[in-house]
């Protein structure tokens, strides 16, 4: 008995959840609904599609700050160009006020 007695609590839940969402797919404001829901999966698509391209651009932008913070360290052969190029302004200065 307890067991006719689920089956039409069940069977008369599923035809009222079968009534509302007719009710639903029939109204007015349904489209609308219907519209913003794919206009946000549009835009979801969208923003996931631009973020795949920010993680290249990340990976791209390390590279070049390495890139940069390996260029900005003095390396010897630098300094010694720095330095011999003041060695011959000096001189040459020195030449013009004889």
């Amino acid at each position: 008995m307890a067991k006719t007695k689920q089956t039409d609590v069940l069977a008369r839940l599923a035809d009222a959840g079968e009534e509302v969402l007719s009710r639903l797919a029939s109204s007015s404001g349904m489209d609308r609904v219907t519209g913003a829901v794919t206009n946000l999966k549009d835009q979801v698509d969208s923003l996931a599609s631009k973020v795949r391209g920010m993680e290249k651009l990340e990976k791209r932008v390390e590279d070049l700050e390495r890139k940069v913070e390996r260029l900005s360290k003095p390396s010897s052969s630098r300094k010694t160009a720095t330095a011999r190029k003041t060695s011959t302004s000096r001189k040459t200065a020195s030449k013009k006020k004889s």
